[in-house]
C-alpha cells in the first residue's frame, strides 16, 4: 500500500505536472524551431509572441463570460483561442511586412535578424503591458478538477489523493492535437512540403518554382499559432503575467536545441526533457520517500536539490552541456 500511496504522490507532483508543463513547452519549442528551419534565425520575440497572443485570448475569454458564453467544464479560453490566433497572426504578418522582410531581402546574417527579434521583443512587451497590464491574471473557468482527489481516495482507499486539473488535460490533449495536426501538415500537404524543401535548400526551391512569400506567411502563421495555443495553456494552467513570459524563453529555446534547433520531432522531445528535468531536480522528495524508506533513515532533509526558485538555472545548466557536448541537439543536422 506504502509504494501505491508513493506512486500516487509521484503522479501528483511530478508526472501529472511534467505532462502539462512539458506540452506546453513543445508547444512553443515548436514555434522556434519552425521559425528557426524555415527562417533560418532564432526568434528571441517568440515568449512575448506567446504573451501577446494570450492577452488577447483572455480579453476574448472576458468579453464571451460576460455574454454568459462559456465551453461547460472546459476553460471558455478555447473558444477564444481562434480570435486570438487571427490577431496575433495579423500582428505577425504585420511585423514581418514592416521589419523582417527588410533584412531577408538584404540577405542580412542570422546574428542581424536575431538583433531585430530582441527589439521587436521588447516593443511587443511593451504593447502587451499597454493592452492588459502588469498584474496577474487568472483566467481559468470550467471544472477545475478532472479527478477530484476526494473520489480518488474514496475509490482506491489510498492515504495519498490523487488531484488531477482540468487545464493539466486539457494541456496535453490540445499539444497532441496540435502536434499531429502540424505533423501532418508537414509531412501531406504541398504547402508543408514546399516549407520543408525551402528549409534544406532555398535556392533549389526557389528554382523549382516555390513562392518564398508564401512559405513565409505560413510558416509565421504557424508560429504565432503555436505560440498563442503556448501561452495560453500555460495561463491557464498557472496564470498570466507578462514578465513570466520573457522568462518562458530560456528554458522554450532550451528545449529546441536540447532536441535539435530545426528538428519538430527534437523540439516535442525537449519540451519534456527540459519540463521533466526541472521538476525532478527542483522537487521536495521527502513525501515520497516517507511512504518507501523507514523513518530512521529520513532525518530532517527535504531531499530536494535545488530550490523552485532556481528552477531556470536547470534549463540553464541542461542548455550549456548540450552545448558543449552536442551542439547539434538529439536530432538536429550539421
Amino acid at each position: 500500500m506504502d509504494i501505491l500511496n508513493a506512486l500516487a504522490a509521484f503522479a501528483n507532483f511530478v508526472l501529472v505536472p511534467g505532462l502539462a508543463y512539458g506540452s506546453q513547452l513543445a508547444l512553443g519549442a515548436l514555434g522556434v524551431t519552425l521559425v528557426f528551419g524555415v527562417l533560418r534565425f532564432s526568434n528571441f520575440a517568440h515568449g512575448d509572441t506567446m504573451a501577446f497572443g494570450t492577452a488577447f485570448a483572455i480579453l476574448i475569454t472576458w468579453w464571451f463570460q460576460s455574454m454568459g458564453i462559456s465551453a461547460g467544464p472546459l476553460p471558455t479560453a478555447l473558444l477564444a483561442l481562434p480570435f486570438a490566433i487571427a490577431i496575433t497572426a495579423a500582428f505577425v504578418l504585420a511585423t514581418d511586412r514592416v521589419v523582417y522582410r527588410f533584412y531577408r531581402r538584404q540577405r542580412a546574417k542570422p546574428i542581424i535578424l536575431v538583433i531585430v527579434s530582441a527589439g521587436v521583443m521588447f516593443v511587443m512587451n511593451g504593447l502587451v503591458r499597454i493592452i492588459i497590464g502588469t498584474s496577474e491574471q487568472n483566467f481559468a473557468d470550467g471544472a477545475r478538477m478532472a479527478l477530484n482527489p476526494a473520489d480518488f481516495k474514496a475509490w482506491t482507499g489510498l492515504a495519498e489523493p490523487l488531484a488531477i486539473k482540468t487545464t493539466a488535460v486539457v494541456s496535453v490533449v490540445v499539444a497532441v492535437a496540435c502536434v499531429a495536426l502540424l505533423f501532418w501538415f508537414l509531412q501531406r500537404t504541398r504547402t508543408g512540403k514546399s516549407m520543408r524543401a525551402y528549409s534544406d535548400n532555398e535556392d533549389l526551391a526557389l528554382l523549382s518554382g516555390i513562392n518564398p512569400d508564401r512559405v513565409v506567411a505560413v510558416t509565421w502563421i504557424i508560429a504565432a499559432a503555436l505560440a498563442t495555443i503556448a501561452g495560453t495553456l500555460y495561463g491557464l494552467d498557472k496564470s498570466f503575467r507578462v514578465f513570466v513570459y520573457f522568462g518562458l524563453l530560456l528554458p522554450i529555446f532550451a528545449a529546441a536545441i536540447v532536441g535539435g534547433l530545426g528538428s519538430p520531432l527534437g523540439a516535442i522531445v525537449g519540451g519534456y526533457i527540459i519540463a521533466f528535468s526541472e521538476l525532478i531536480v527542483t522537487y521536495a522528495w521527502r513525501k515520497i520517500a516517507a511512504y518507501v524508506l523507514p523513518d530512521s533513515w529520513l532525518g530532517d532533509g527535504l531531499y530536494q536539490a535545488l530550490s523552485t526558485d532556481y528552477k531556470v538555472a536547470v534549463s540553464f545548466v541542461i542548455l550549456i552541456i548540450v552545448l558543449l557536448i552536442k551542439p547539434t541537439g538529439i536530432y538536429g543536422a550539421k
